[in-house]
């Protein structure tokens, strides 16, 4: 006899349960991901200067606190409201990795974006930005490009690979074999637009357009596996599939606005050509803002 668990492994015998449209979840973490991770390197910016010195931690760290404590809350409980029985261990080692890798970010990332008011410009790579290739020793070059890895790629895989993947498994439990309940509340339909919109800058910002890629790609092959077995998306399914599927239509009219900047495929060579919001922002607003005053 195995014992009952909420998130144990899953069983053969777990039957598909009626699963309403989570509103309240899906506003909160849409609401705290524009606030504490879109917004922090704007209160940064805007606050006055002189109340959080450079050498203590600005705004955008506080916001970036909250977030790392928020966030894998909201995620675990949207995996407790899942109609189907999900894998345990899976979902809490993800969480663990997440907090982790988002704590790596949060230093990395609270240092360059204070290099800001130094000069640091974000289209350029470490090397070529002017307040760093004139250091000396140079070995100093090499520790803050020790310390972009840890913001840029340590920090960011270990952030979102769990982040996508916590959401994949959520994911897996929301079909159902009622063709009614395959339907978004009007509440749904209002939210998808910022929801998608933060996806967009989520991959944009954080690089990570190849784990969304096959995320989604992951996604919808399941959409087909399951249709051929007569099950549909609920509510929440569809929420966040269509949230997908807006998220990769603005990621390539993004792309397109920006093809032919020589400047930022300079900073993006390869193939694969996704300019971050921020970078665009030191290399063309700010300069224009400064042209205002």
């Amino acid at each position: 006899p195995s014992v009952p668990s909420r998130h144990g492994a899953v069983k053969a015998e777990d039957t598909f349960k009626t699963s309403p449209f989570h509103l309240d979840l899906w506003f909160y973490f849409t609401l705290q991901n524009w606030v504490l991770d879109f917004g922090r390197p704007i209160a940064m910016i805007i606050l006055p200067l002189e109340w959080f010195p450079l050498n203590k931690p600005s705004a955008g760290d506080y916001f970036h606190m909250a977030y790392n404590v928020i966030t894998p809350f909201l995620l675990l409980k949207l995996i407790e409201r899942s109609p189907k029985t999900l894998p345990r261990s899976m979902v809490y080692v993800s969480i663990i990795t997440f907090v982790m890798g988002a704590s790596i970010h949060l230093v990395g990332d609270s240092v360059n974006h204070r290099l800001i008011f130094s000069g640091y410009q974000h289209h350029l790579s470490v090397r070529e930005n002017p307040i760093i290739r004139n250091l000396k020793p140079e070995t100093l070059i090499d520790s803050f490009e020790l310390l972009y890895y840890y913001d840029e790629y340590l920090g960011h895989s270990m952030w979102y690979i769990p982040f996508f993947l916590i959401l994949f498994i959520y994911f897996t439990g929301c079909f159902t074999p009622v063709a009614e309940q395959s339907r978004m509340p009007v509440a749904a339909v209002l939210l998808m637009g910022p929801s998608s919109l933060y996806y967009w800058y989520l991959v944009t910002e954080g690089q990570i357009f190849i784990l969304y890629i096959f995320t989604f790609f992951a996604m919808m092959a399941l959409v087909m596996h399951q249709k051929r077995k007569g099950l549909v998306l609920d509510s929440n399914g569809l929420f966040l599939f269509y949230s997908f599927i807006i998220a990769l239509l603005l990621i390539a009219g993004w792309v397109g606005w920006l093809w032919n900047d020589k400047i930022l495929r300079k900073k993006y060579p390869g193939v694969i050509y996704i300019p971050e919001p921020w970078a665009f922002y030191t290399l063309h607003m700010s300069n224009l803002h400064a042209a205002r005053e």
